[in-house]
C-alpha cells in the first residue's frame, strides 16, 4: 500500500520512540501536576501538532530543504532557541504561589498558551524536523509513485499513537498531583525545572550543526 514496507515495525519502533521518557514527557507531566488533566492534554496535543508540522514538512520537502540549505537551518535554529530560552527564563522568573491562589488571581497559564508552548518547542525544533525525514523513508519503497502519501499515512500513525500515549502520561501525572498542587513549594519545583527543560532544549537547539 503506498509503497509502505514493514509497517508493524514502523508502528512498534514509533511505540518505544513515544514511551522513552524525554522533553515531551517532562513537560507534559509538569503541566499536568500545575493545571491538572486539562493542562497536561493541552501539553500533548500542542506537541502533537507540533510533530504533524514536521510530518507534513517532510512529505513536501521542507525537513530536506533544512538539510541542505544551512541558510534555513541556521534561521530556524535560531528563532527555535531563542523562543525556548525566553520561554524558559519567564518560568524561572515567574512568581510561586499555590495554584488554587494563582488560578483564582487569572495568573495561570491559560490551556491556550500550554498548547502553543507545545507545539512551537516542537516545529521551531530543527533536530525533530530532521528526526522525521531521517525515520520516515525507511518504511517507504524507494520506487514508490506515492511517497507524498505514505510519508504522510505513517506520519499520521506515529503522531496517533504518540498522542494516546501522551494523554495517558497527562491522566497519571493529574490524578498522582491531586493532593500536591496546593502547595506553593511544589509548583516552585515545578515551574523551575519547566523553565530549566526550556532553557536546555534552547541551548541544545542553539548548538545543532546542519549535517
Amino acid at each position: 500500500m503506498l509503497g509502505i514496507h514493514e509497517i508493524w515495525l514502523f508502528i512498534l519502533s514509533g511505540l518505544l520512540l513515544n514511551v522513552t521518557p524525554g522533553p515531551d514527557t517532562a513537560y507534559i507531566i509538569g503541566r499536568s501536576m500545575q493545571l491538572g488533566w486539562r493542562g497536561g492534554a493541552a501539553a500533548a496535543l500542542g506537541i502533537s501538532c507540533g510533530c504533524l508540522f514536521h510530518v507534513f514538512g517532510a512529505a513536501i520537502g521542507l525537513s530536506a530543504l533544512l538539510m541542505t540549505s544551512s541558510v534555513a537551518f541556521t534561521t530556524l535554529k535560531w528563532v527555535g532557541a531563542a523562543y525556548l530560552l525566553f520561554t524558559g527564563v519567564q518560568m524561572l522568573l515567574s512568581r510561586q504561589r499555590p495554584i488554587a491562589d494563582v488560578t483564582l488571581q487569572g495568573e495561570a497559564p491559560t490551556l491556550r498558551r500550554v498548547f502553543w508552548q507545545g507545539a512551537l518547542t516542537n516545529a521551531l525544533n530543527p533536530k525533530v524536523a530532521l528526526f522525521f525525514l531521517a525515520f520516515l523513508p525507511q518504511f517507504v519503497a524507494a520506487d514508490s509513485p506515492h511517497k507524498t502519501a505514505a510519508f504522510l499515512l505513517l506520519g499520521a500513525i506515529f503522531v496517533f499513537n504518540g498522542t494516546l500515549w501522551c494523554l495517558g502520561v497527562a491522566g497519571f501525572a493529574a490524578r498522582a498531583a491531586i493532593r500536591i498542587r496546593r502547595s506553593s513549594g511544589v509548583i516552585a519545583w515545578i515551574n523551575r525545572t519547566l523553565g530549566g527543560l526550556f532553557v536546555y532544549l534552547g541551548f541544545r537547539v542553539a548548538m545543532l550543526e546542519a549535517r
